[in-house]
């Protein structure tokens, strides 16, 4: 499953970041998104548009097709 298919108020755990682009990754994981960390979906935007995660009490802005690349594990 990845991070795109959780709809608004689930919870899952990051399971890999690795098919991100290495730039993005290390973006997501200085704001505290890497592996093992549990996230919840607060909004998904229409038509394709970013959805909004929060973790550790940060809510971060992730693009649709950035989503679409990192599995997570739904709780």
């Amino acid at each position: 499953m990845v991070l795109s298919d959780l709809k608004q108020g689930e919870k899952a755990t990051i399971k890999d970041l690795s098919l991100l682009n290495q730039l993005v990754k290390t973006r997501l994981m200085n704001l505290g998104i890497y592996l093992g960390s549990e996230v919840i979906v607060k909004t998904k935007m229409p038509l394709g548009g970013p959805c909004v995660v929060e973790c550790n009490g940060q809510r971060i802005g992730i693009r649709l097709h950035e989503a679409k690349s990192i599995r997570v594990k739904k709780k």
